[in-house]
């Protein structure tokens, strides 16, 4: 039998709905392109919906099929990617076009466990394709449905310790029909009721349900255990420029913000080398601050007029938004 809290959910998504431009409308005949659903979800993956719609309207419109992304070079997806940040995302994101287009002839396989095998695919992404674009009865669970589980069934265990408990309850209201927008309800529920610090109990369909909201506690969950405090860590970065071009290079594959273009740096640590592309007379001019997943890094920025003969990267022309944030706000710093 149905769990009653699933259908109260889905009348409230039928009328509620979000309008996003990788969905199909609630209830309707044709599922949505497993290409837009993956390639939305990666780029949700820490980063709001305000700020994925014109990247991924941007995608979509230069490569509209995953063997068109599966074709296009490095580069330049990397650098229709910078601003989003969590680069490994952009990287997987080609290595998993590339397998989808050479190795299953351009279609993304409609079973978890197929999709897990993706490069870069993990459960919750695998879960949220096979409901929304198959139609499976897979059990998504993001930060939005870890809340709404969390309060509906009073959960007090802290996060991440919860997420079990939590699994088991969203497994309990998913139903073998309109999988996938019955996991877009409760994430519609999540992001635009369901609030972290003020839910609006008094608009929520399951409010009635709500053990937490019985109990009064629904602002306080899900609890989460303290985290530890992320290391500092310092660098160098230099900016150079010959006329209209400036010093840049490709950082290496793999490793941070791997692939992507950037301004020359020192290493970072917390007692960094100064050693600038060429010898010149390099002068400070201020720093920036910028938060990784597991560190703060500071960067002093460096300059000099002189174009000099570096001992790395080459004098190109610079699109800024092709940077990554942490080296854009030290162009800006110049402009």
């Amino acid at each position: 039998m149905r769990d009653p809290r699933t259908d109260r959910l889905l009348s409230w998504y039928d009328a509620n709905a979000r309008v996003l431009p990788w969905r199909m409308p609630p209830g309707a005949a044709e599922r949505a392109d497993p290409y837009r659903v993956w390639l939305s979800e990666v780029m949700l993956q820490q980063t709001t919906v305000a700020a994925v719609r014109a990247y991924f309207h941007d995608f979509t419109t230069r490569w509209p099929t995953v063997d068109a992304l599966a074709a296009a070079p490095d580069a330049e997806v990397m650098a229709a990617w910078a601003g989003l940040g969590y680069y490994a995302r952009a990287r997987n994101l080609l290595k998993c076009a590339r397998v989808v287009a050479g190795d299953h002839d351009g279609r993304f396989p409609d079973t978890e466990a197929e999709l897990r095998a993706l490069p870069g695919v993990g459960p919750y992404t695998a879960a949220a394709i096979a409901a929304i674009a198959f139609g499976r009865p897979a059990v998504v669970v993001d930060g939005n449905v870890e809340r709404v589980m969390a309060r509906l069934a009073a959960i007090e265990t802290p996060l991440p310790a919860a997420r079990a408990e939590i699994r088991v309850a969203a497994a309990a209201m998913t139903p073998a029909d309109r999988p996938g927008d019955h996991a877009q309800a409760v994430m519609d529920l999540g992001a635009t009721i369901c609030l972290p610090r003020r839910p609006a109990c008094l608009l929520c369909p399951l409010s009635d349900d709500c053990a937490a909201h019985a109990a009064g506690i629904a602002p306080s969950l899900p609890r989460k255990a303290a985290k530890p405090a992320k290391p500092e860590r310092r660098g160098f970065v230099y900016l150079a420029r010959r006329g209209e071009d400036w010093l840049l290079e490709t950082r290496p594959g793999t490793g941070l913000l791997g692939g992507m273009l950037a301004f020359p740096t020192s290493d970072w640590s917390d007692t960094p080398r100064d050693v600038p592309p060429f010898a010149a007379d390099w002068r400070d001019v201020g720093e920036v601050r910028h938060s990784f997943t597991h560190f703060h890094l500071t960067l002093t920025v460096r300059t000099t007029r002189m174009a000099g003969n570096p001992d790395r990267g080459s004098y190109a022309p610079l699109d800024p938004a092709a940077l990554p944030t942490a080296f854009a706000k030290a162009h800006r710093m110049l402009t």
